[in-house]
Parts: structure tokens; C-alpha cells; sequence
């Protein structure tokens, strides 16, 4: 296990030490085949231990010891953190592929592959560890990971905005998982994953406790899964580098909060009131960022709130208990996401960095492997019968629709929209007329090998991975392989659907009637009637608030960023500048005005001194007399 967690690490020191004096073609090939080998161990060990049922657990060192604390730098691979292991290293891989087309021409090259072997390193730190603290380092380490890819093109300051702006979000978040992390050693004694779940299955812990832990673990979730209302980093982190947004928003960053919650489902599944905020918070993200995708025009920013969108879409499942459900949702959402991230980008490429869809079209015959690959990834992710988000968003639905008819609802509307602002961007960017005025046609290229092999591999997973766990109606022998699998990872059996097979078929009815709906609906629009998304100017009502994304941004701005930036003003002011500059520079100045002074009494001439003696003879005379 240890080399699985130390190549990527490697691979960093590597490219982060060396990299400037190797060529880019050699520092490409060792950060990925770092992460390639990581994965190629892991898929060993998965098939050797994990698969069977049997844990692996390998401990470091002792980190700290003081009293009763005792941390140890530990890690378990079990069906859980070996799932997502190979989930981080095999998309990661095929990212790191895919860069060393993308970002073949830029002078950051090397530490750009730093950066990425160094989050991966991270990621696996947080899934492996067998401890809260271990969580927490992997945590914070791609935290720091995200800044710096986020605003790797650091001399334009917006993205350097967006960069700190995720940084600080993310921060917030942070808080409210280290207060749960304190919480939780205050009552069990201990981080250890075993010891924390045993006496929390155990059933002698108050609820009130239980409820306060899972709360603020779940604020932590929040920040890095990115929730309402510390969602809106994400859509900006779309000013790193196109593998950047597929590296963080498809299989890895974003999903640790989901992690969490599954790893500590003993915990969620005693808290009804935790479980509810939960899918209450998400279903009101997934159908607020589904929305606002409705009226982006940036091919990245679609995708953005469309991940925001299905991040909700797991944590209603996740608050409906159904955990194999958003673990499912999780993995069909890496592959079709990294796939329609990793799409975009090969279209910004030989768009020559043009990412607004509104001048884009016709590019079908010219990007013929990214049309296809890009239609596999919409078709997949707005519920294509038989491709993955199909099975692992009914799933979804489902569960939701046993819990509540009113959350099934509002989740179908949300999945239903998924289709509307997926086939506007597909529609809009290959079909129609060429409408950039700036980039002929002639010039507009597909992408080299390195970038369309990822494509076509995600594509190939995009549709089959959903046999990784079908539903019932396809019979005992081949449904819900994926649900036996994790089952014993689970210390309360998950709470399953109770619905009968007539209303299920209605569901799932349902589920591909909104999809035909959205596809018929947009093709008509823009292919039909040739249509064009309007301008932002143009707009008004609700289809410019959608535009301005509820005008959330400007709120934050206005309610928190501005005061703090004035109260920053003042303070510079005031007490920087005025107090502790004043005191500072009196302090320096004061031997300047003393010596001034004493120059003045003792300046080499007699006759002033003659006459000092005389005063002074003369006071001392006084002093005697009187």
C-alpha cells in the first residue's frame, strides 16, 4: 500500500526538483507514469484483497503522543478506500495523459505535473487514512493543491481572485470540520476510524452530540463538495487550466465531502435531523446550480454548475440514506464528467482558447472523435437509457421517491433540467452554422492522440459503467453487484426502497420521458430553427437573473467581501499606519532627538561651558542658602 501513496509523491519531487532542466516530454512521462503505476498497484491490491472482502491496514509512525492522544500516520485499504483509490488514480491517470497534450506549450509545464501529482498524493492521503486526523491532512494538502492549479495562470488577477477566493471558501468549510473533529475526541477519546464508529454503533452516545459532530463534519463537506452557500468557488475555479477542472470536479476534490459522509455513515444513519439537513441543502444546490446552467454560455462554466448540480443530486441520497446510491452516482459521474470536462478542453484547444458557445457550431466535422465522445458524456449524464447516469441517477430517484414523493419531485426537475443545458451546450457547439469571426473554420483542428485516447477510454466507461450495479428488473444473478460490494462496510444496514415493481416502472417511466422532452425540445430550438443563445444585455426577467447566477456573487460581495475590505481600509489606516507605524517610527526617532539636543549643550566652545559652570555653581549656591 505504501507505494501506491508514495509514487505520486515521487512524482512530485521529481518534476517539482528536476523538471526545470528535463524536457517536458520526459517530465510528462514520469508524472504519469507515477500515477499510472499508482493505479496499476491498486488495481492489484483491489483484486487481491479487497475485492474478497479483506482490509489492509499498514501503519507509519507514530505522529504525535501527549496523554491520552495518540495519532498515528495509518492507513487502511478496505472496499471503501480501495473503490476510491482506484477511482483517483485511474481518472487521474488518464488526466495526466491528456496534459501532456494540453499543456505541451506552456512554460509551466513541469511544475504544472508537480502540482497534479502532488493533489493526487493528497487524495489518496485523505481516502487511505484510517484516521480523522490522517482525513484531515489529505484535506487540507489538496486545499493547498487546488490554489495553486486553480491559479496556476497566476499573472492574470482574476484568476489569481479565483484562486484565493476557492482558497477561502474552502477555509470556512475547514472550520467547521476541525470543530467536529474536536468534538469527536472530546467524547470517544480517540480519531481512529474503528474505535470512533464501535462506540458510536455502541448506542450509548447522547444524540444531541451525535447531531452537533455530524452537523459541523457536514459543514466541512460543504466547503470542499461545494453547497449551498459555499458553492461558489467552484463555477470561478474554472480559471485553471482545463485538466485542472476535470482533475477537481470529476472524481477527486469534489467528492471528498461525499467520502466523508459514506465513511462516516454509523454517525449519519442515527441522526435523522443531520440526514435531513443534508438532503434538504442538497436538493435546494442541485436545483439552484441546474438552473443557473441553464443560461451559461462558457462550455466550462456549464459543466461547473453542472457539477454543483449532481454533487446535490448525491447528498439527497446521501440524506435519504441510500449511500451505495450516491457511491454509484459518484462513479458514473467521474467518468462522464471527466470525459465532458476532458471534451471541452479539446474543443477550447482547437478553438485556439475560444470558450463562449455562442461562437462555436458546425464543429462536428471537423472534431469528429470529441463529437462522439462529447455526445457518449451528454447522453450519459442527462439519463440515456442504459448508459451509467441512467441506472445511478434512477437509483437515486428511486431512494428519493421512497423517502418522499415531494423530494422525488424536485429531484426529477432538477434531473429534467440536466437535459435541457446539456443539449443547449452540445447542440449549440458542434451543430448549426460556424459563427467565430475571429478563428476561420479552416483553422479549427482535432486534438493529438494524447488527448483524444482519454476521451475514447471514458467514453468506453461512460456507457458500461453502469453493469457496476443494475437494477433488480435485469434479475438476481447480475443486479446490485455494486451494493454487495460495499454492504459490509456499512455498521447499519442501508434503508431500502419500498416501492412496488408497477410504481418503480412509472419512476423510471418518468425519469425517460423528461429526457425525451429535453432532447426533442432543444434539438428543435438549435438545430430546428437554428437558433442562438441571446446576449446577456438582451435579457430580462428571470432568464438575466438565471444569467447573473441569482446574483449570489454580487451579494457576497456586497454583504461580506466589501465590508471586510473597508474594514481592512480602515484598520490599514488607523492602526497600521497612524499607531503601530507612529510608535514604531517615535521609537526610532527618539535617540535622533535626544542626540539633537545634547549636540546643542556640548558643542565644543569654552565659553558656553564656562557659563554652564557658573549656573550650575550658582543654583547649587541657592539650593545651600535657601
Amino acid at each position: 500500500m505504501s507505494i501506491i501513496i508514495l509514487l505520486p509523491l515521487l512524482g512530485f519531487l521529481v518534476s517539482g526538483i528536476v523538471g526545470k532542466y528535463l524536457p517536458k516530454q520526459v517530465v510528462g512521462l514520469i508524472s504519469t507514469a507515477a500515477v499510472v503505476l499508482s493505479f496499476a498497484f491498486a488495481l492489484h491490491m483491489f483484486l487481491e484483497k479487497s475485492i474478497l472482502g479483506e482490509a489492509v491496514s499498514q501503519k507509519w509512525f507514530t505522529f504525535l503522543q501527549v496523554g491520552g492522544l495518540q495519532i498515528d500516520v495509518a492507513f487502511t485499504f478496505d472496499r471503501l478506500s480501495g473503490w476510491m483509490t482506484l477511482i483517483i488514480t485511474g481518472i487521474g491517470s488518464l488526466i495526466h495523459l491528456y496534459s501532456m497534450g494540453y499543456m505541451k506549450e506552456d512554460e509551466g509545464y513541469y511544475k504544472f505535473f508537480a502540482y497534479l501529482n502532488l493533489f493526487v498524493f493528497n487524495m489518496l492521503l485523505l481516502v487511505l487514512g484510517s484516521n480523522f486526523i490522517m482525513l484531515f491532512f489529505g484535506w487540507e494538502g489538496v486545499g493547498l493543491c487546488s490554489y495553486l492549479l486553480i491559479g496556476f495562470w497566476y499573472k492574470n488577477l482574476n484568476y489569481g481572485k479565483a484562486a484565493r477566493k476557492a482558497f477561502v471558501m474552502n477555509r470556512i468549510g475547514d472550520l467547521g470540520l476541525l470543530l467536529g473533529l474536536f468534538l469527536i475526541f472530546k467524547e470517544f477519546k480517540s480519531f481512529d476510524y474503528t474505535i470512533v464508529f464501535d462506540q458510536i454503533a455502541a448506542g450509548n452516545t447522547p444524540a444531541h452530540v451525535l447531531t452537533a459532530i455530524a452537523l459541523l463534519l457536514f459543514v466541512g463537506a460543504m466547503g470542499k463538495s461545494a453547497q449551498i452557500p459555499l458553492y461558489t468557488w467552484l463555477p470561478d475555479a474554472m480559471a485553471g487550466p482545463t485538466p485542472v477542472s476535470a482533475l477537481i470536479h470529476a472524481a477527486t476534490m469534489v467528492t471528498a465531502g461525499v467520502y466523508l459522509v459514506v465513511r462516516s455513515q454509523a454517525l449519519y444513519f442515527q441522526t435523522a435531523l443531520a440526514s435531513d439537513v443534508i438532503m434538504w441543502v442538497g436538493l435546494a444546490t442541485s436545483l439552484m446550480a441546474a438552473l443557473i446552467g441553464l443560461k451559461q454560455n462558457d462550455i466550462k462554466k456549464v459543466l461547473a454548475y453542472s457539477t454543483v448540480s449532481q454533487l446535490g443530486l448525491m447528498f439527497v441520497a446521501l440524506g435519504c440514506g441510500a449511500y451505495t446510491a450516491a457511491m454509484f452516482h459518484l462513479t458514473t459521474h467521474a467518468f462522464f464528467k471527466a470525459l465532458l470536462f476532458l471534451g471541452s478542453g479539446s474543443v477550447i484547444h482547437g478553438m485556439h482558447h475560444e470558450q463562449d458557445i455562442r461562437k462555436m457550431g458546425g464543429l462536428k466535422s471537423k472534431m469528429p472523435i470529441t463529437y462522439f465522445t462529447f455526445l457518449i458524456g451528454t447522453l450519459a449524464i442527462t439519463g440515456f437509457p442504459f448508459l451509467s447516469g441512467f441506472f445511478s441517477k434512477d437509483e437515486i430517484l428511486l431512494h428519493a421517491f421512497s423517502h418522499s414523493p415531494l423530494v422525488w419531485g424536485l429531484s426529477l426537475i432538477s434531473a429534467s433540467i440536466t437535459g435541457f443545458y446539456m443539449f443547449r451546450m452540445f447542440f449549440v457547439t458542434f451543430h448549426g452554422k460556424y459563427r467565430n469571426t475571429h478563428y476561420p473554420l479552416e483553422k479549427v483542428h482535432e486534438s493529438p492522440i494524447t488527448m483524444t485516447l482519454p476521451l475514447l477510454i471514458l467514453a468506453v466507461l461512460s456507457v458500461l459503467g453502469g453493469l457496476l450495479n443494475l437494477p433488480h428488473y435485469f434479475g438476481h444473478n447480475v443486479a446490485g453487484a455494486f451494493s454487495s460490494y460495499l454492504a459490509p462496510m456499512y455498521k447499519f444496514a442501508e434503508h431500502s426502497p419500498e416501492v412496488s415493481a408497477s410504481t418503480e416502472w412509472l419512476l423510471l417511466a418518468a425519469a425517460v420521458s423528461v429526457f425525451i422532452i429535453a432532447f426533442v425540445a432543444m434539438r428543435m430550438k438549435y438545430i430546428s430553427k437554428n437558433s442562438v443563445p441571446e446576449e446577456d444585455d438582451s435579457m430580462s426577467g428571470l432568464g438575466k437573473v438565471l444569467a447573473n447566477k441569482f446574483y449570489v456573487d454580487e451579494i457576497y460581495d456586497a454583504g461580506v467581501v466589501a465590508p471586510i475590505e473597508i474594514a481592512g481600509t480602515v484598520t490599514d489606516g488607523l492602526v497600521d499606519d497612524i499607531a503601530i507605524k507612529g510608535i514604531t517610527d517615535s521609537i526610532g526617532k527618539s535617540p535622533n532627538w535626544i542626540s539633537s539636543l545634547l549636540s546643542r549643550v556640548q558643542n565644543g566652545n569654552i565659553e558656553y561651558y564656562l557659563i554652564y559652570m557658573v549656573i550650575a555653581v550658582s543654583i547649587l549656591l541657592a539650593i545651600n542658602l535657601f
